[in-house]
């Protein structure tokens, strides 16, 4: 069965005033990513989010609480990420003690690197998609969405 949205799960990991991210270098040039992709079928956001980590960053990730939505619409955007219409689910995330960050042995295609970036310089990188005001402010306020499993509830 074909979806008309594809769901995203991605991990925002934050330590020491920085951001865990992606690079990648590609045809729009060098940018970064939250590690994130697509949920799989059979797969829990919450399941996609760890896979994700591990996939992209070498990490195991203990998962939050859900910090930012973001919705890219490609017919209010004149296209400008391709055609599929996308929903990001962000979840801050810790890293399991033992884990240190690092490119994967097979990195998705044009992933060069695994950095941190300290938020102050965040407005000196291209971030995709460009939620660096949402971060900065999540990170001062820690204002959660409630994420809610039907797995978890009891009754």
């Amino acid at each position: 069965m074909t979806y008309p949205i594809r769901v995203r799960a991605c991990a925002l990991i934050i330590e020491n005033d920085s951001i865990l991210l992606v690079e990648f270098q590609d045809e729009r040039g060098l940018h970064y990513n939250l590690p994130a992709g697509g949920v799989e079928p059979n797969e829990s956001v919450i399941e996609a989010v760890r896979r994700e980590a591990k996939e992209e960053a070498s990490i195991e990730v203990d998962v939050g609480p859900l910090a930012i939505v973001y919705e890219y619409a490609p017919h209010l955007n004149s296209s400008k990420f391709g055609e599929t219409h996308s929903l990001q689910l962000m979840f801050e995330c810790k890293i399991k003690d033992g884990f240190i960050p690092k490119q994967p042995s097979i990195p998705d295609p044009n992933q060069t690197d695994v950095k941190w970036i300290k938020l102050s310089e965040l407005n000196e990188i291209v971030l995709f998609p460009n939620i660096k005001e949402q971060i900065i402010t999540y990170v001062k306020r820690k204002n959660s969405i409630e994420f809610i499993e039907e797995h978890a509830l009891e009754g």
